[in-house]
């Protein structure tokens, strides 16, 4: 049950994180959203710590941050993707991706079900492919690029499930620390790099408007953007962690998968993105799916 409820909402909290990480990353681009997110929830991890509690030991602290590396080119890919649009439909089509991964790995490394859960993990599965599929004439259909993005987030974030499966109880969030800290490490060595070549190709042009913090209004919000995102970013991750930790890998896999449903709603409440009717079964599935698996 608590597995259920603690994975559940974190992919609803999760689907709110990469709305707002799309919308960063069209003001800043992907890299740049990415890595400023994640440091903003390194430090909420950081201060927070000493509340939540973890011991520091050399296996967790490598596997987080391996996480970490991961999780950068999963989110890297996944806001991209997001930026591309339509978020209702590369969203989802993450989800599936990312929940096969790692529902294998659980099954073939032991994980056990009853006959409920089994059913519960088939219709989860069932209910994230139709919250991603648009047949109606007029829906907005994505390109090429915006698929593979999605698909290469997919794997990813499958493997970064894995990865912190493998972390200890007693560690807490330390691993999430770590994975915090080399995620923004990586994107901002990336965005450094990026940044240098451009200045070194761009000797000369025109000084865009400047807002009252000394940038350009659109990258102005867009930070702003990208430090909320951290933040419920590093929320999500903490309740999936727990649900990771008071249950089967498969499970929370799967439940987390989830998260479109946050992201979806808020597009057609903010973006007026539009929701198919196929799409409001998936969500009633869904919450079938968590209630079979909850009992």
């Amino acid at each position: 049950m608590l597995t259920a409820v603690l994975s559940l909402s974190g992919a609803l909290v999760f689907g709110a994180a990469d709305f707002l990480g799309g919308l960063a990353a069209k003001r800043l681009g992907a890299i740049l959203a990415t890595a400023i997110a994640a440091l903003t929830g390194c430090l909420a991890l950081l201060a927070a710590l000493p509340l939540i509690g973890g011991e520091w030991r050399t296996d967790d602290v490598a596997l987080g941050a391996i996480s970490g590396v991961v999780n950068a080119a999963a989110i890297g890919l996944l806001y991209a993707a997001l930026a591309i649009g339509p978020m209702s439909i590369l969203s989802p089509l993450t989800a599936v991706v990312s929940a096969i991964v790692p529902m294998v790995w659980g099954l073939a490394g032991g994980d056990e079900l009853g006959p409920l859960g089994g059913w519960g993990l088939g219709v989860a599965l069932l209910a994230v492919v139709l919250v991603g599929f648009v047949p109606e004439r007029g829906a907005v259909r994505p390109s090429g690029r915006g698929l593979a993005l999605s698909v290469g987030s997919g794997v990813a974030i499958g493997a970064f499930f894995v990865i912190m499966d493998q972390t200890s109880d007693a560690s807490g969030a330390v691993p999430l620390v770590m994975n915090r800290a080399a995620d923004a490490a990586v994107m901002f060595a990336i965005a450094g790099a990026i940044a240098a070549v451009a200045a070194v190709r761009t000797r000369r042009g025109a000084a865009p408007r400047r807002s009252a913090f000394g940038l350009p209004d659109e990258r102005g919000r867009g930070i702003r953007i990208a430090i909320a995102c951290g933040l419920v970013d590093v929320t999500a991750n903490l309740l999936l962690l727990g649900g990771l930790r008071a249950g089967d890998l498969s499970v929370t896999a799967v439940l987390g998968a989830m998260y479109p449903a946050g992201t979806i709603v808020l597009a057609a409440l903010v973006l007026r993105e539009r929701i198919a009717p196929v799409q409001w079964v998936g969500l009633a599935l869904a919450l079938v799916a968590a209630g079979m698996l909850a009992l």
